[in-house]
């Protein structure tokens, strides 16, 4: 019996030492860079394609980049994603040396859709990845972009390097987190005269509504969203722009804990304004209302909403 306790001890300090090496690699190796492919693409940059890029960057990437002093896609830290540590958004206007001045349009398609820079160096899940997208929504992100909106005007500020946390350096070290392919077939933009498929379109493929309000940013099923545990269910934590936690809410129909008793009216000026009919804020930090949506979007993603199976989770609002 001595024998047994003997070895069994033995074991257990083995796996100890192995893993107490294994995460000191992590630390160290910090987040793994990846081969970049080349894409060839060349984007046509009309009004119309401006337009709709300005209005899906306002929506995707100006929370993040907008920096209020510069008043450009300068950068700033992202105080609301603690668990991922010190992170900043990067300077994406026009500029050749601290921008993305000098990036092809291929180059900014496939960041857009794996995560990966150039230079191979990886994104983690703060940097939102956008498979779903339609190839004429990309081209119009990239469009705008190139264009000379003063968002994107060629600025050299500088912003820090991030410091990622070791969740970070986990996840993306044991692969439960690494680049999206880059589709290989071309991605249609959906019938708006179907509306539930165009409001599954805009709440999955344009805002990626499900990362922030399923169950965990880290478990997230970016390919097939709908498979995400808590799916739209809410109970992701995150933080406001002073650090403190919330909570992400149910939207889902059920009556008690979602948006089950909701109207579409109520919905309609919750998503736009932040308001419910009362006066109560609906919308908290990190989540802006998104005045820039057409009614007619609103009501496609509600109707979607409503295919969506109800789920029992009930989230304490925490401010």
């Amino acid at each position: 019996m001595k024998k047994v306790f003997r070895y069994l001890g033995i074991t257990v300090l083995v796996i100890i030492v192995l893993v107490g090496i294994l995460a000191a690699v992590i630390a160290v190796r910090g987040i793994p860079s990846y081969k970049a492919e080349k894409i060839e693409l060349a984007v046509s940059a009309t009004p119309e394609r401006i337009a709709q890029g300005q209005k899906l960057a306002t929506m995707l990437c100006r929370n993040c980049h907008f920096d209020q002093n510069t008043g450009r896609f300068t950068g700033h830290r992202m105080d609301d994603i603690p668990q991922f540590g010190t992170i900043y958004a990067r300077n994406i206007t026009r500029d050749k040396q601290h921008g993305i001045g000098n990036w092809t349009d291929g180059q900014i398609a496939y960041l857009l859709r794996t995560g990966l820079k150039p230079d191979g160096t990886y994104l983690p899940p703060y940097m939102p990845k956008l498979p779903h997208l339609a190839d004429e929504d990309l081209y119009s992100i990239i469009a705008f972009l190139r264009s000379e909106h003063p968002w994107v005007k060629a600025d050299p500020t500088v912003v820090p390097p991030s410091s990622p946390s070791f969740l970070t350096k986990m996840i993306t070290g044991l692969g439960l987190m690494k680049p999206f392919p880059y589709p290989k077939q071309p991605i249609a933009l959906p019938d708006t005269n179907n509306k539930v498929a165009w409001g599954k379109y805009i709440a999955l493929g344009q805002l990626d509504c499900f990362a922030c309000h399923s169950r965990d940013f880290a478990k997230n099923d970016y390919f097939n969203p709908e498979k995400s545990p808590g799916f739209f269910g809410g109970g992701n934590e995150m933080a406001n722009s002073s650090g403190k936690k919330i909570v992400s809410l149910n939207i889902t129909m059920d009556e008690e804990t979602g948006i089950g008793r909701w109207s579409e009216d109520d919905f309609i000026k919750a998503v736009k304004t932040g308001q419910l009919p009362h006066g109560e804020s609906a919308l908290r930090e990190p989540m802006t209302p998104y005045a820039m949506l057409t009614d007619s979007e609103v009501r496609a993603i509600w109707a979607y909403l409503q295919t969506v199976p109800k789920l029992q989770n009930k989230v304490e609002r925490a401010q």
